[in-house]
Parts: structure tokens; sequence; C-alpha cells
């Protein structure tokens, strides 16, 4: 299966065309926030591994963390950090939690279960199933995963819960839609819903004053 890969501004900037031209609440998101940041990290355990990190914090705390987990293991590699002391690695900010899912990823990859670079090439619903299979690991994080360090265009985040809150201020909703509801409601947005994504946490950023729990 090809995908359209999002690599430059430049596809971001032909996707907000698209949206913005086919959607009158893209092109209101569009006004306020003018155009997102292309956010890509890397596809390898890096890119994961900073995906995880983020997961329930605001942007300035991940990012706090993530330099420190940098200084500490450099290169950032499943191996260089299974030489980690726990003690180093929760030092540098880390929950048990978030360690344990760290460490349990870093023996998958060891042990050839986990092979990012295969994953690369593997349908979306492939590579959230491999994801999740893994301790720790949860729809979030594999959606986060597909959008940011895959770069596919057509990915979607629908239990983000900013998504959801954007959402319902940009169409006016009663309540923030669930899931499911979310999942229909960017039908209308393919095949740029990771553009429409970017928009929409930058549209949330602006209408609600706040970074917290934006993963960009």
């Amino acid at each position: 299966m090809t995908h359209r890969i999002i690599e430059s501004e430049d596809d971001i900037a032909e996707g907000l065309a698209e949206l913005t031209a086919g959607c009158r609440y893209m092109a209101s998101a569009y006004e306020l926030a003018g155009a997102p940041p292309l956010r890509r990290r890397a596809n390898a355990f890096a890119g994961l591994a900073r995906t995880i990190v983020g997961q329930q914090l605001s942007v300035a705390s991940a990012n706090a963390i993530w330099r420190r987990l940098e200084a500490l293991v450099s290169p950032f590699e499943a191996a260089r950090l299974a030489d980690q002391a726990d003690e180093a690695l929760r030092g540098a900010g880390l929950s048990a939690g978030k360690l344990a899912t760290l460490r349990g990823i870093a023996d998958a990859i060891a042990s050839g279960g986990l092979d990012l670079d295969r994953l690369a090439a593997c349908p979306d619903g492939e590579v959230r199933e491999a994801l999740v299979a893994l301790k720790g690991v949860g729809p979030w994080t594999a959606d986060i995963y597909v959008m940011f360090c895959l770069g596919r265009a057509d990915a979607w985040a629908p239990g983000d819960l900013a998504l959801q809150n954007a959402v319902q201020d940009l169409m006016g909703l009663d309540g923030r839609p669930g899931e499911g509801e979310l999942v229909r409601i960017a039908e209308r947005w393919r095949p740029w819903r990771a553009v429409a994504a970017r928009l929409l946490w930058a549209y949330y950023r602006e209408r609600r004053d706040t970074a917290s729990g934006i993963p960009v």
C-alpha cells in the first residue's frame, strides 16, 4: 500500500489549500491559527519514545524530560537505553510506568519482536496492532506515531482530547465528540486528516490559550 507522506512545509501547504477550499470549518480554523508546524519525528525508537514521554503531559513538561533523556542516552537507541540504570532514567523525569514501557519496547526491538523499519511499509491498522500489543502503548500513542513518525497524510487520532475539544469549539457542538463521532466528522477531511489535525491543534491553542495535552 502506498501512503502519501508529509515530508515538508510544502506538503502541509498543499493539504491546507485543499482543506480550506473544501471545508468552511477548516477555513475558519486557518483564519484564526494560520499554518501549523510540520512536526515530524524519526521513524525509529527515538520517535516512539518521544511520543510515550509526551503522554498526559504538557508540551513544556514533555520537552524538558526529553532533553534530559537525550543528554543521558546518546545516541537515543534501544540498546543504549537498555544500558542505563533505572535510577538514572527516573532522575531524568520518567515515571515508573513510562520507564517500564520504554524498557519493554527496547527489549522487543532487541529480540526482533518489533521491527519499526518493517512497520513503516505496513497499513495503518497493522502498525497500530503491532504497537498496542506492547505493554504501556495505547491507541493514542499508536495514532500519534503513525501521524508524526511515519508522516502519513491521512492519519487521525480520534482519542485525542485536544482534537475533540477543538472540533467541539470549531463546529459549535453542544458537547465534546467521542471517538466514533470524531471519526465520522473527519471523513470530510480525507485524504489530509493529519494536516487537519495539525490545524485543529493550532486552533485549539489559540482558542483556549494553552499547550496542555497537545502532542505537537
